[in-house]
């Protein structure tokens, strides 16, 4: 009987992808647009705020380069592997084929964890703007439905970085809830995006923010860049260390582009389109990001940027004379035309996101159940619909509830850290298969091997997911990890060496019980119903992906 690490054979993989309907039609502009598409979301116009008011300042324009050289090493390395096998389960079935079943049931594990909590983020930032929107029209949306149970209370209002206790409150943000099953209602029932209404989005998206950096420029206040780093305060408030936390942090806004290596399957030429593809739309929505986060907190002080809904923040500050027009629903009857096309782009842009990311999980879930991994049941396809319904009703029911309780900044923690260790196992997949396969063919090979994908290990196992765990554990003891581990500069207050933060556990117990409850599922279920171990091949079970942009 094969152990935890037996593999699927490369061959079953090509197998599938020669068994595959899929047309190779997309070329190197199709793919770039895709990862444009995908990885400009919740990062910027959420998770930017948070990073520069309470990590990096101004200087979290510093942190969007770091991540995104971390996220090209990792890159090439997706590209190699979805060109050898160019199939929709992207890492997980990388990880089946080459590192053995535990690895890919990790991996699996990890994709549900990231997909479904990214998604919870999106969730979170599009409830504000949706509040925002509301502003507009006159309904005002109480916090009690609006904002989640569990909030950090910022404990000197002078300070709005620093870092408060994590507290229960009777809010409840049932409004990011039913986004989400809206979302899953639309999934359930097969809607998918067409090509139109992708490209039409991508479009939308782009053009606000390159408004925003054009006309924002008008309203910059260099003072509010001074200092450009500032001073350290504890831990990873601020300084060299706030721009590595502020990195890791935003690791999350470039989620999307593995979008470009599981399309694989249907690029014309996989060996040329596939890197201009995947580095294309990193160079372009990283140098996006940078003029972005510099406007940003060029026109806001950063320390007033921690809200779920920055980008609004900023345009309702901007309020050019030229964009006013008269709108009786709101309490001067006037209504900023270009704040509110601002927050429409970004109410239409986080809402692609959320259907992105939870068909994402749903399929990985479902390609999990096929393997005999998970249950049954969750393998099915509805017959009315022919989704696998189950699955996906259960898991935007889990979401859902994450976004009404969960706080923004442990949910971006949570899926930068999932991301940084499955790019870890990539970048290694590819190391391994090499050494284990030498004669496989490759349409396309990572340059400078193996420098490239020991550099992708190394920035997003250290760069990545080292300051995330250091800043959950402190937080977690209530200490300052790298002052203590680095001898940081760092204000002792009661006696207490470096920052004095309250203890703040939440983020660690939700990472050891994920663990724990995802170790007991495999060996409980899993191991025992594994098709692979029982010599029973899986053919043809990747569903097709949204359609793409023509």
């Amino acid at each position: 009987m094969a152990g935890i690490f037996v593999r699927k054979p490369v061959s079953h993989v090509q197998d599938d992808f020669k068994k595959s309907e899929l047309k190779r039609t997309l070329g190197p502009f199709n793919l770039v647009t895709l990862g444009i598409g995908c990885i400009i979301g919740a990062g910027i116009f959420v998770l930017t705020g948070h990073a520069a008011a309470t990590m990096a300042g101004p200087s979290v324009v510093v942190a969007f380069v770091i991540s995104g050289l971390a996220c090209a090493f990792a890159g090439l390395c997706y590209a190699e592997l979805a060109s050898t096998m160019p199939v929709s389960g992207s890492a997980y079935s990388y990880s089946y084929v080459t590192l053995g079943e535990v690895f890919a049931w990790t991996m699996g594990w990890l994709l549900l964890l990231e997909y479904g909590i990214a998604a919870s983020t999106v969730a979170a930032g599009w409830t504000g703007y949706v509040v925002s929107l509301a502003h507009d029209f006159g309904i005002f949306i109480p916090d009690a439905v609006s904002h989640s149970t569990m909030q950090y209370i910022v404990p000197d209002p002078n300070n709005p970085a620093a870092h408060g206790a994590l507290q229960t409150t009777g809010a409840v943000n049932l409004v990011g809830a039913f986004g989400i099953l809206c979302i899953t209602a639309l999934l359930v029932i097969g809607v998918r995006e067409s090509a139109r209404v992708n490209n039409v989005i991508v479009v939308m998206k782009v053009s606000v923010l390159l408004a925003f950096i054009a006309i924002g420029y008008a309203y910059l206040n260099p003072a509010n860049w001074h200092p450009f780093v500032p001073a350290n305060e504890g831990s990873f408030h601020y300084g060299w260390q706030g721009i590595l936390r502020a990195a890791s942090y935003v690791f999350f806004a470039y989620i999307g582009f593995e979008a470009v290596s599981t399309a694989a399957g249907e690029a014309k030429n996989p060996q040329r389109d596939l890197p201009i593809g995947i580095l294309g739309s990193l160079v372009i929505c990283t140098v996006i990001y940078m003029a972005v986060s510099a406007i940003l907190t060029g026109v806001v002080p950063f320390r007033t940027l921690n809200v779920p809904d920055p980008i609004a923040v900023a345009v309702d500050r901007m309020n050019p004379p030229w964009a006013l027009v008269n709108w009786p629903l709101t309490v001067n009857h006037q209504l900023n035309l270009f704040a509110f096309v601002i927050k429409i782009g970004a109410f239409t842009g986080l809402t692609s996101v959320m259907l992105v990311l939870c068909y994402a999980q749903t399929r990985v879930f479902y390609q999990m159940a096929k393997d005999g991994l998970i249950a049954r049941i969750f393998s099915r396809v509805n017959k009315t619909f022919r989704t696998p319904a189950a699955g996906t009703i259960l898991l935007g029911s889990i979401i859902a509830g994450a976004a009404a309780v969960l706080p923004l900044d442990v949910m971006g923690n949570l899926v930068s850290l999932g991301t940084a260790l499955a790019f870890t196992i990539v970048c290694i997949s590819v190391i391994y298969l090499r050494r284990t396969e030498p004669g496989l063919h490759r349409p396309f090979k990572v340059p400078f091997y193996p420098w490239t994908p020991i550099l992708g290990a190394f920035f997003c196992l250290v760069l990545m997911m080292g300051p995330i765990l250091l800043d959950i554990t402190g937080a977690a003891m209530g200490k300052d990890l790298i002052g203590l581990l680095f001898s940081s500069f760092s204000p002792t207050q009661a006696g207490m060496h470096g920052f004095n933060a309250p203890k703040d556990p939440i983020a660690l117990y939700i990472l050891i019980a994920y663990a724990v409850v995802g170790a007991l599922v495999y060996i409980v279920y899993g191991y025992r119903h594994s098709k692979l171990r029982k010599g029973v091949e899986v053919h043809g079970h990747e569903p097709p992906p949204l359609e793409l942009p023509q």
